[in-house]
């Protein structure tokens, strides 16, 4: 399933799979002046190929090598002959995305990526007619990049920014370097936002402060119930309650209790006891 909606220069493509009709889950692919800013999932790749035959496409840029963002790169290669960049640290799964070592659930929502050819980003990114400054954004994944048109003011964020508020984490999230990332951003001259969900926002900067703000109270509200004495289980309960309903759907690789321990991790180390290491 694919879903095209223009904002001025920018055009938004959602891409999902779908199931008896349904889209399972949608990430987003954002066209600009010969640019593609990802590519999706393996399951959308035919469908983001049709859609962008009648554009000019030079390059195409992964923001990280999360199988939901680089599934088309290798359908695209092939059949564009495009030059595909990302972070150097995202080279070797674009080339062998078997080093993802995917659960089942993203198998079934996103699958396989082809492999692909990439290189690795510099500090900036020229199209004919915009310069995009690159920006390291780890914290989501270490290979987290970012683009900005300074001029413009538009942000391609990829997953650096996730809307919502936090209840579950992958157990290889770093929630500091995501609060670090955020604030980076935050400082910037930021007036849209195209993110990897495809809900673009306009003025965000509001959003990313409400959402570096919410990430720190939590942080420090896990670290001062450390303190206390509790233990994971007692803290998930106080600050964020029964397990939400993406646990089961991915088989616990989502967890509330990952959350917790990312904060943790970085707590003073008399909190911790040996099962939160």
């Amino acid at each position: 399933m694919l879903h095209t909606q223009r904002h001025g220069p920018v055009t938004a493509f959602r891409l999902a799979r779908t199931v008896l009709g349904r889209a399972v889950y949608h990430t987003a692919a954002y066209w600009v002046d010969g640019l593609l800013v990802d590519t999706g999932c393996a399951y959308s790749a035919r469908d983001l190929l049709r859609e962008t035959q009648a554009l000019p496409l030079e390059q195409v840029v992964n923001t990280h090598s999360h199988e939901d963002h680089i599934g088309g790169n290798g359908l695209l290669q092939r059949e564009r002959g495009v030059d595909i960049q990302a972070h150097s640290l995202a080279l070797p799964i674009l080339a062998n995305p078997r080093l993802l070592k995917l659960q089942l659930y993203r198998r079934v929502f996103w699958g396989w990526p082809e492999p692909s050819r990439g290189s690795p980003m510099g500090e900036w990114l020229d199209t004919e007619h915009f310069h995009f400054r690159v920006i390291h954004t780890p914290g989501h994944s270490p290979d987290h990049i970012c683009l900005l048109e300074p001029e413009r003011g538009w942000l391609f964020s990829g997953d650096a920014f996730i809307g919502g508020r936090e209840r579950a984490a992958r157990p290889d999230y770093d929630m500091y370097e995501v609060i670090a990332s955020l604030k980076n951003l935050a400082a910037l001259p930021i007036t849209q936002l195209f993110p990897g969900s495809g809900t673009v926002r306009n003025d965000p900067l509001k959003e990313i402060r409400q959402k570096i703000d919410a990430l720190e109270e939590l942080g420090s509200e896990v670290c001062r119930l450390s303190e206390m004495g509790l233990d994971v289980p007692a803290i998930q309960h106080r600050l964020l309650g029964k397990e939400p309903s993406i646990t089961y759907l991915t088989h616990g690789h989502f967890r509330a209790s990952h959350l917790i321990r990312a904060f943790l991790r970085q707590c003073p180390a008399s909190t911790f006891s040996p099962q939160d290491r």
